[in-house]
């Protein structure tokens, strides 16, 4: 047939559609690829461009932009009269209307069609079928070539969805409905799937093609797993030693804290942008409005009262794992049920005033800094909820990433929802108490420099946060 059905070769796919109807979105989104020019200026497309999809280095598919048909009717009306051999029809066309300008986008676009591309034919479901419309599918289903349509429903109005498809079945070998700014990784690869329907020698080869990406895509889950857990390393383990001179402890205190800060700050940053990258956002940069809780400064109030556990857990957090909350329990008492619920029971009264956000973020209660002789002792971290909502901030931040499509451009009403749980935003205060154990074994380990216990608790951590991301990949935007 073409070189598309070659399994030695790379498959190729033409984009063709018109400009602002979602062609470079559905061709970012496809390659993953947000350096893709997404412009609603007719004509600005007057060649093909490819964008190669690589998988450890190797090229496994390619997409080729293509300019709008420019003189549809009368390819149309040439392509009709043309009488030659079939598999020279494009070709022919190329020839005789290689000078003539007014035919230069169509000569273009049927360039990767003639040399063996599949079609991805993109229109805007939001608008009727126009007569131009009709020349154009008239066209591509003379080429022969294996065709998708893809109706681009970007703003949800199916108004005109039934005509679409109406017409799409009668030139089309396959009909998707995508929302190119919307579609997550798993609607991304159904449309890869679908892709395999629409011509019998292409299936071998578009299947090793959906095995790769979803390979790919889970060894960054691996990857992303290990960011987060060094990044909770670095931070848990963090302390400083400093001589002092009487009189100046507050304000040494204050300034080691404010310096502790900077560094978790930027530690996160760092972590979250490696994140961003293993998910291919290389130009899109996350800016989101003042309402986000990812938005809010990470050691602000409001950041610890809507991210991390819940007081009650916080509680049972503290009572098995030590001095989680950097608060007195007595170990003796944590070793029965009544003792435990004596426990939690009595820092629930007037002992919860531990608990508020402004007093887990200061100095002794989150770093336990220590004074002995003539030097001050800050760190490591001794309030378990700094893990939690380091944890719930980068659980955020992997939703948004994964979850934005390539094809976007609208940065600046991008938001991130929270989960709603008791007033909580985040996920950790819904995990069970298993999973919840899986985190305090990690923060006793680093605590106590265990470096047997560290390894075995992160290999848990690791698998825990796998799950997550399974969960949230399959959780509908």
């Amino acid at each position: 047939m073409n070189h598309i059905a070659n399994q030695e070769t790379v498959p190729e796919f033409a984009i063709i559609g018109h400009p602002n109807e979602g062609k470079s979105s559905v061709l970012s989104t496809l390659a993953e690829d947000d350096s893709v020019r997404v412009s609603p200026i007719p004509g600005e497309t007057v060649v093909c461009q490819t964008f190669p999809v690589r998988i450890d280095g190797r090229e496994v598919i390619r997409f080729i932009d293509t300019p709008g048909f420019q003189n549809p009717r009368n390819t149309l009306e040439w392509l009709k009269k043309y009488n030659g051999p079939p598999e020279k029809m494009l070709a022919s066309f190329r020839a005789a209307h290689a000078t003539n300008p007014a035919f230069h986008d169509d000569c273009e676009l049927l360039g990767p069609v003639e040399a063996g591309a599949g079609v991805i034919f993109v229109v805007d479901g939001s608008r009727p079928v126009r007569q131009v419309d009709l020349a154009e599918m008239e066209i591509l289903r003379l080429t022969g070539a294996p065709r998708m349509a893809v109706i681009n429903s970007k703003e949800d109005d199916s108004t005109y969805i039934n005509q679409w498809q109406s017409e799409f079945r009668k030139n089309f070998n396959s009909v998707r409905l995508f929302n190119s700014s919307r579609a997550n990784y798993r609607q991304r690869i159904e449309l890869l799937e679908s892709l395999k329907s629409i011509d019998q020698e292409l299936e071998p080869v578009l299947r090793r093609v959906v095995q790769a990406f979803e390979a790919d895509w889970e060894q960054r889950n691996i990857r992303t797993a290990g960011i987060l857990i060094e990044l909770l390393k670095e931070v848990l383990t963090y302390h400083k030693t400093v001589p002092y001179k009487t009189g100046e402890e507050e304000k040494l205190r204050s300034q080691l804290q404010e310096r502790f800060q900077k560094q978790v700050a930027r530690l996160e940053q760092e972590a979250h942008t490696a994140i961003r990258r293993l998910f291919k956002h290389n130009i899109f940069k996350l800016e989101l409005p003042p309402q986000s809780i990812l938005a809010e400064d990470l050691f602000s109030e409001r950041t610890w009262e809507f991210l991390g556990l819940g007081k009650t857990q916080l509680i049972v957090a503290g009572a098995l794992g030590g001095a989680a909350l950097g608060v007195g329990i007595d170990a003796a008492t944590v070793g029965t049920s009544f003792g435990l619920v004596s426990v939690i029971g009595g820092l629930l009264g007037a002992g919860a005033t531990a608990l508020k956000a402004d007093d887990l973020l200061s100095g002794t209660r989150l770093l336990g800094m220590q004074l002995g002789g003539e030097q001050l002792r800050l760190g490591p971290v001794n309030n378990i909820q700094l893990l939690y909502i380091l944890l719930d901030r980068a659980l955020l931040f992997y939703a948004h990433v994964i979850n934005w499509a390539h094809g976007r451009r609208d940065y600046e009403s991008a938001g991130q929802s929270g989960t709603g749980h008791e007033g909580k935003e985040g996920y950790t205060s819904n995990w069970s108490r298993e999973e919840r154990r899986v985190c305090e074994r990690f923060f006793t380990a680093i605590r106590q420099g265990k470096e047997l216990e560290m390894e075995e608790s992160a290999v848990a951590l690791h698998q825990l946060l796998l799950e997550q991301f399974q969960l949230i990949a399959e959780a509908r935007p």
